[in-house]
C-alpha cells in the first residue's frame, strides 16, 4: 500500500490501471516514466514550478562527476543508521534523484526492504528521478503541501530544500527521523572570493527546530578542484547566489576556467518529538 493522498480532498490514493484514484474519483495519471503529478496550480508559489530542464540537466551533469560524492556517502551512512528494515522514506525536494537513488541502493545492499518516495515541485527533475531509479516512487508536489498520509513516514530527508516544519512534523510517525543537509560556513568560500568584492561566509543558524529533538550533526568538508568553466558555472547555478549576483559578478564567473574551492556541509539529524508538537 502506498502513502499518497489526493491533493484535492485528502483521501487516500490507490492505483487503478495507469492512474492514482481516490474514493471521490479524483484521478491522476501515471506518466510513462512512472511518476505522478500531484501538484495543484494553487500550490505552486507565484506560478513557479521549480527548476527547468536546463537547470536540472546542469546539476545532474555536475553531480554525476562525483564532486559531492563525499556528502552522498555520509548521507547514505546516516540513513542506514536510522532506517529500520521495512522503513518508509520520503525525500522532500528530491531533485533529479541523485541522493534519493543512492539511499535506495545503500539500503537495498544492506538488506533493508525500504519503501522510498521522492517529491519535487519541478516536473523536469521528477522525470529524471523516476527514470534514474524505478525503485523510487516519484511525484510532482510542493514540500509545503505534501500529498502523503499523516504519520506515514519513518524517515524524511531534506537536502538544501525549503523547510516546512509543520508538514514535516505531520507526515513523520511518532519518533520518526528527519535528516537535513545545509551548507556550512566555508562552503564555496574561494569561489565567492573570486567573484565578489566583499564576500561573506554562510550563516549557520541554531540547530533547534520546533517539534523536533536534535540528535546531532556531522560536518563534511573537503576541497574540490574544478578544472573547466562549465563545471564552475554548473556549480554556481546550483546555489542561491546565482540569482543574486550582479553583472560584474557574472562576468567574473564567466572568466573563470579553473578553481579550487571548499565544499563544506553539515548533516543534521532530528527525531520527531510528540511532546513538543508544533
Amino acid at each position: 500500500m502506498g502513502i499518497y493522498i489526493c491533493p484535492v480532498c485528502g483521501e487516500k490514493l490507490n492505483i487503478s490501471g495507469k492512474s492514482y484514484v481516490c474514493a471521490n474519483r479524483h484521478s491522476f495519471d501515471i506518466s510513462r516514466h512512472g511518476y505522478v503529478n500531484l501538484l495543484l496550480s494553487k500550490h505552486a508559489v507565484s506560478g513557479v514550478h521549480g527548476d527547468n530542464k536546463l537547470m536540472v540537466q546542469s546539476r545532474r551533469a555536475f553531480l554525476e562527476k562525483g564532486f559531492y560524492q563525499p556528502l552522498c556517502d555520509e548521507l547514505c551512512a546516516l540513513a542506514n543508521e536510522y532506517a529500520d528494515d521495512g522503513a518508509t522514506v520520503l525525500d522532500a525536494g528530491c531533485g533529479e534523484g541523485y541522493y534519493t537513488s543512492a539511499i535506495v541502493e545503500k539500503l537495498d545492499i544492506l538488506g533493508k526492504n525500504a519503501s522510498v518516495y521522492g517529491i519535487d515541485i519541478s516536473k523536469a527533475a521528477v522525470e529524471y528521478a523516476s527514470r534514474r531509479n524505478k525503485n523510487i516512487n516519484c511525484a510532482v508536489a510542493s514540500v509545503f503541501h505534501i500529498p502523503v498520509e499523516t504519520g506515514s513516514c519513518d524517515m524524511l530527508v531534506t537536502l538544501f530544500a525549503p523547510y516546512c516544519g509543520e508538514e514535516y512534523f505531520r507526515i513523520l510517525r511518532s519518533g520518526g527521523v528527519m535528516l537535513m543537509a545545509i551548507p556550512s560556513t566555508d562552503h564555496l568560500w574561494e569561489l565567492k572570493q573570486a567573484i565578489y568584492d566583499t564576500p561573506y561566509k554562510n550563516e549557520v543558524k541554531p540547530y533547534e527546530l520546533e517539534g523536533f529533538e536534535f540528535l546531532g550533526s556531522r560536518r563534511v568538508r573537503y576541497m574540490m578542484c574544478l578544472k573547466n568553466g562549465e563545471d564552475i558555472r554548473s556549480l554556481f547555478s546550483m546555489t542561491p547566489y546565482f540569482y543574486k549576483t550582479g553583472v560584474d559578478g557574472q562576468e567574473r564567473l564567466s572568466a573563470l576556467e579553473n578553481i579550487e574551492t571548499q565544499a563544506d556541509f553539515e548533516l543534521l539529524a532530528y527525531r520527531k518529538d510528540d511532546l513538543i508538537g508544533t
